[in-house]
C-alpha cells in the first residue's frame, strides 16, 4: 500500500506511481471549465460577478470560473460560521476527531487526483505535488493524534482547598477565518482549517484567487467527511473586501492567515486596532532564508541541498534557500559545481516526469525575476547561472524563467534581504564562521536555515547562534525545505511568524484555543 509520505526516491522508483498519476491527468481534466459557487451554510451562493482562473502551464487552459465574493459574502459566511459554532463546539472531542481522520482519507484516496489538480493549478511537478498531498493527510493525522494524547486539552488539576474538584479546559474561540496561498493550496489549506475545526472553532475559509478550484475541492472534501454545514464556509474571490471584514467584524473570533509580510503585517496591526481585545492571529509570512557552507562542508552534499531547496517549485517556497554564505577557501570550487547542477536542471511542462520545475504562478511573478536580475547587473552583480526568460513555444504561454545564481553584490544590497519568491539565489562569503552567522542573521525574517559542515562543533555553534525556528544540518534532500508534520514543526521567528508554534508541532492546536480554569464545589465547607 502506498504510505502517505511520499519522497523522492519512492517516487523516482515505482512506477506505478507515475501511471497512476499520469492517468489521473487525463482525470482531472474532465472537471475543469466548470462554474463554482460560494458555500454558505452548507448553500450554493452565487455573487453579482465571476473571475476565470487558468493554468500557469498554458493560460488557455480553463480551470473553471469562480465567484466573486465580497463583503457582503464574508459577512454572510461569517454569521453562519457563528451560529454553527454552539453545535459544533458542543460535540465530543472524539467526533471531532473521527471527523478530521476521515477527511485525511477521504485525501489520501484522491491523492494522485489532488496532485494533477496541484500541477494543473499552481505549476508544480508530479513530486512536489505528491509529497503536498501526502503532507497533508499526515499533517490531519498527527494534529488528531497530538488532540487525542492531550485529552481533548482538558487536564484535572489540584486544589489545595478542601471539597473543590479543578481542571484546566481549553476552549474554542468562535468563528475563524482561514486564508490560505497558492503555493501549498492542499497542505497549508488543509492544516489551518483543521487547527481550527478540530479545536471546536468554526471556519470560513477563503483561498487565494490564484488556486480556487483546490479550495473548492478541499471544502467539499471536509463537508464529505462529516464537518457539519455552517462549521466550515467557503468564499473565493479577491482578498481585500473579505480581509477588510474579517479585521474589524466583531463576530470573528481569529484569523489563521499564510502569505506574504505586508498582508500578514496588515492583518495583524488592523484585527487590534479595530477592536479593544485582542483578536488572535495565526501567521506565517515567508522569509530570506540562509544557508551556511563552511571550508569543513562535503561540496557535492551541499550543491545538491542547495540546488533542492533554492530551485524546488521555482523557489516559491517560504524556505526556499534564497542566500549562500560560503567560506572564501572553498568558494571557487563550490561557485563551479553549483553552476554545474544547476546548468542542468530541467525546466519546462511539470506533466512531464524529467521536469525539475515548471513556470512561475503568473506574470507578475515574472516581472519581479526580471526586475530583480536587471537591478542586480546594474549594482555590479555577476551571473554564474540562468538569468533568463524563457521564449518560444511553451515558454511563450506561461512565466517560465531559468534557476538564477548572482554573486558579486555586497551584503547589504536589497536582495539579500527581500523575499523575492522566485528562482533567484544571492551568494555570498565569508571568513570566520562567526562572520557567516552574523550575515545569515542580519534580516528581519527567521523561518528556516541551514548549514553544511562536517565538524560537529561548527554544527552546535551554529545551531546555537541562528535566529530561525526551522534550522537543518547537511540535508542534502533540501538544505532549508521539506519540513514535515511530527518530524519539523514549522514556524518562524521574527518577521517569519506570530506565534512562535511551528505548524506540524506539538503546540500548533494550542493558537486555536483559550483557557478556562474551572472549579466545582463538591462538599461544604
Amino acid at each position: 500500500m502506498l504510505e502517505s509520505k511520499f519522497t523522492y526516491v519512492s517516487l523516482e522508483s515505482d512506477e506505478r506511481i507515475h501511471g497512476e498519476y499520469e492517468a489521473a491527468l487525463i482525470e482531472v481534466e474532465r472537471e475543469f471549465g466548470e462554474r463554482h459557487p460560494i458555500y454558505i451554510g452548507g448553500r450554493e451562493v452565487t455573487a453579482r460577478r465571476e473571475f476565470e482562473a487558468r493554468s500557469p502551464i498554458d493560460p488557455g487552459i480553463l480551470l473553471g470560473t469562480f465567484q466573486e465574493g465580497g463583503e457582503e459574502a464574508a459577512r454572510e459566511a461569517i454569521a453562519a460560521a457563528n451560529e454553527a459554532f454552539p453545535d459544533w463546539s458542543g460535540r465530543d472531542w472524539q467526533d471531532r476527531v473521527a471527523i478530521i481522520r476521515r477527511a485525511a482519507g477521504l485525501i489520501e484516496d484522491r491523492r494522485f487526483w489532488l496532485a494533477a489538480l496541484i500541477t494543473y493549478e499552481a505549476g508544480k511537478t508530479r513530486y512536489e505535488a505528491l509529497a503536498e498531498v501526502g503532507e497533508a493527510v499526515d499533517m490531519l493525522r498527527y494534529y488528531c493524534s497530538i488532540y487525542e494524547q492531550s485529552n481533548g486539552y482538558v487536564s484535572s488539576m489540584h486544589s489545595p482547598a478542601p471539597g473543590e474538584e479543578c481542571r484546566s479546559v481549553m476552549r474554542p474561540y468562535g468563528a475563524w477565518a482561514v486564508i490560505s496561498p497558492f503555493n501549498f493550496p492542499i497542505a497549508l489549506a488543509a492544516g489551518m482549517i483543521t487547527g481550527a475545526l478540530l479545536t471546536g472553532n468554526t471556519v470560513v475559509f477563503k483561498p487565494t484567487s490564484k488556486t480556487p478550484l483546490s479550495g473548492v475541492i478541499l471544502y467539499r472534501l471536509f463537508v464529505e467527511a462529516g464537518v457539519a454545514p455552517g462549521a466550515i464556509n467557503l468564499v473565493t474571490g479577491p482578498g481585500g473586501p473579505f480581509g477588510e471584514v474579517v479585521v474589524a467584524h466583531p463576530d470573528v473570533a481569529g484569523i489563521a492567515f499564510t502569505g506574504s509580510r505586508a498582508v500578514g503585517e496588515w492583518l495583524l496591526r488592523e484585527s487590534t486596532a479595530e477592536q479593544p481585545y485582542h483578536k488572535p492571529v495565526v501567521a506565517e509570512l515567508g522569509s530570506k532564508n540562509p544557508v551556511i557552507v563552511t571550508a569543513s562542508a562535503d561540496i557535492e552534499k551541499a550543491v545538491e541541498g542547495v540546488v533542492r531547496a533554492a530551485y524546488g517549485f521555482g523557489g516559491q517556497k517560504c524556505s526556499a534557500t534564497s542566500r549562500v554564505y560560503v567560506q572564501s577557501s572553498v568558494a571557487e570550487r563550490f561557485i563551479e559545481a553549483l553552476r554545474d547542477r544547476v546548468n542542468r536542471i530541467e525546466v519546462g511542462d511539470p506533466r512531464r516526469r524529467e521536469v525539475t520545475y515548471g513556470p512561475l504562478i503568473d506574470d507578475d511573478a515574472r516581472l519581479t525575476f526580471q526586475r530583480a536580475i536587471e537591478e542586480a547587473i546594474r549594482d555590479g552583480g555577476r551571473l554564474v547561472a540562468g538569468g533568463e526568460v524563457l521564449e518560444g513555444g511553451l515558454y511563450g504561454l506561461g512565466a517560465y524563467v531559468l534557476p538564477t545564481v548572482i554573486t558579486g553584490l555586497p551584503h547589504n544590497h536589497r536582495l539579500f534581504g527581500d523575499e523575492l519568491f522566485v528562482p533567484i539565489l544571492l551568494l555570498g562569503t565569508f571568513e570566520s564562521l562567526e562572520e557567516g552567522l552574523r550575515l545569515a542573521n542580519a534580516t528581519d525574517y527567521g523561518l528556516t536555515a541551514g548549514i553544511f559542515s562536517e565538524d560537529p562543533a561548527e554544527i552546535r555553534y551554529f545551531f546555537d547562534h541562528i535566529q530561525s525556528g526551522v534550522v537543518y544540518a547537511n540535508r542534502r534532500g533540501g538544505a532549508t525545505t521539506g519540513a514535515w508534520p511530527g518530524a519539523q514543526p514549522f514556524g518562524g521567528w521574527k518577521a517569519s511568524g506570530s506565534t512562535g508554534r511551528g505548524a506540524g508541532g506539538p503546540y500548533y492546536l494550542l493558537s486555536f484555543v483559550r483557557e478556562q480554569a474551572q472549579t466545582l464545589v463538591t462538599e461544604r465547607y
